[in-house]
């Protein structure tokens, strides 16, 4: 999958408002009532990217949960990356 253009980028994240664009990655941060629900929230992302053969980076810490999504292969940004990002948006 080719890597996208920068204005491709640029008018992909308008689609996408809770994630931010850091050091060429998607970045989204997530805080929850405590580690059980980020837990949970961690597992739903879990497997809609297994479903998808695509997986975020996940950091945890405690109730806080940092997703980053950049398609390694490809070396940047792709739509697997944006299409991805949306689905866990849709996980609310």
């Amino acid at each position: 999958m080719p890597v996208l253009e920068d204005r491709v980028v640029a008018a992909r994240m308008k689609f996408i408002p809770l994630w931010k664009l850091e050091r060429g990655e998607l970045v989204r941060q997530c805080e929850f009532a405590n580690f059980v629900e980020a837990m949970q929230f961690v597992n739903s992302v879990a497997e809609l990217a297994e479903g998808a053969g695509h997986h975020p980076d996940i950091d945890i810490r405690y109730n806080k949960v940092r997703l980053a999504l950049m398609s390694h292969d490809a070396g940047g940004l792709t739509e697997r990356d944006f299409d991805l990002a949306a689905g866990i948006d849709s996980l609310g």
